[in-house]
């Protein structure tokens, strides 16, 4: 006759309990991510979404007017007071 072996079963592990072999530290912060590194991520791969673009003021060199300018601007920017070019395209940010 031949033994039975059977297994002992125990109760199933949360997947949320931490099993000895996996105590070890992880190698970066998921909480505190660095702030260079978050720069250069996607803008949609970052912890906190946010875009790449902004809206600055631009002050006219000619008659010191402030124009609020957005930073991926296509077009040539113009001053409205004196038609002084304020900022051109250059293919990435004005």
């Amino acid at each position: 006759a031949q033994a039975v072996l059977t297994r002992a079963r125990r109760a199933p592990r949360s997947l949320f309990e931490a099993s000895p072999a996996h105590q070890e530290a992880m190698d970066i912060d998921l909480l505190n991510p660095d702030p260079r590194e978050e720069r250069t991520k996607h803008k949609l791969k970052r912890m906190i979404q946010s875009p790449n673009s902004f809206f600055m003021d631009v002050k006219c060199p000619g008659c010191l007017q402030i124009t609020t300018v957005y930073s991926h601007a296509q077009t040539v920017v113009l001053c409205g007071n004196c038609n002084q070019m304020l900022c051109q395209p250059t293919g990435g940010l004005a």
